[in-house]
């Protein structure tokens, strides 16, 4: 065995787009329900783990085997998601990726514009997209459904077969783009450089928590203050404060509230000073009244 090509599909409660495969995976729900791979560039199998499948043990000890090379797109996913599933950490040194393969070479970054430009003949299929939100995602509780929150195989089976149809898709297309690039290899030292950005994303970097927390506390401080002073200013009651970030000189600005056709005016009565001039800083106040739809602001 040389080679393994993989792909998962995996269920987890953490939005994966908003807090990065590493939280994702390390969520106590986190679950590997379809393990696809192909060795040698062999027939494609799918094991359905959500159904009680288990992975073939020699497929397993290849995962941690550095003379055996793991292939998949968008490798990190796959490397760190079996990492957490397995209890021990899989270090980047054996494994690679297509989708870096695919931009060393100008071409699109996602596994089915490569397909498209390449006009490859097995491509990824476009449903699924559909099954990633039925299976992956937690679901909104309703009658139609019972109250749950998740989707899982037996309440729909023929989406469930489908599923494991684009699971098996995704590894064909991931070999046919290695196939058609391989005349084209990545030099070896690109491969280093990837195995660097990989081992720092697994480190991470040392966060001082206590600083944060107190830093927390000092921004719901300062909110307070400013809001109480503006409140003062303007004699409004209910008040929401608006922050833009690169404010430096907060006590140098100064507005007037000034009701007028449902819409507010504000004035800057009092020059404000900026470091960089590129950076433009305000405060805004706009009263907690539901019947104001529109509003705006002029700044003199």
């Amino acid at each position: 065995m040389k080679s393994i090509g993989v792909d998962l599909e995996t269920f987890s409660s953490v939005d994966l787009s908003k807090c990065g495969v590493y939280r994702y995976a390390s969520s106590p729900d986190f679950e590997i329900l379809l393990f696809g791979f192909s060795v040698d560039g062999g027939d494609v199998q799918v094991v359905d783990l959500a159904c009680g499948e288990e992975i073939p043990a020699d497929i397993v000890e290849a995962l941690s085997d550095d003379s055996v090379i793991k292939w998949s797109y968008n490798n990190n996913f796959e490397r760190v998601c079996l990492s957490n599933y397995f209890g021990t950490w899989f270090e980047p040194g054996s494994w690679r990726c297509t989708m870096v393969w695919a931009a060393y070479l100008g071409l699109p970054r996602s596994l089915e514009d490569v397909g498209a430009v390449l006009g490859l003949e097995k491509q990824k299929l476009s449903e699924g997209k559909e099954l990633i939100r039925y299976f992956c995602v937690p679901c909104k509780p309703t009658k139609a459904n019972g109250g749950r929150t998740r989707n899982l195989p037996e309440h729909d089976r023929e989406k469930w077969e489908r599923f494991k149809a684009y699971n098996l898709r995704d590894v064909e297309a991931e070999m046919q783009i290695q196939q058609r690039l391989a005349k084209f290899p990545v030099p070896e030292f690109v491969w280093e450089e990837y195995r660097q950005d990989q081992e720092i994303n697994d480190r991470g970097i040392g966060v001082d928590m206590e600083m944060v927390r107190s830093a927390i506390v000092m921004d719901g401080r300062s909110k307070s203050e400013l809001s109480a002073a503006m409140q003062e200013l303007t004699e409004l009651e209910n008040l929401v404060l608006v922050y833009k970030c690169g404010q430096e000189k907060l006590n140098n600005l100064y507005y007037q509230v000034k009701k007028q056709r449902r819409c507010f005016t504000w004035r800057k009565t009092r020059n404000l000073t900026l470091r960089n001039s590129s950076s433009r800083s305000w405060i805004c106040i706009m009263p907690e009244e539901p019947r104001i739809r529109n509003w705006s602001v002029n700044m003199a």
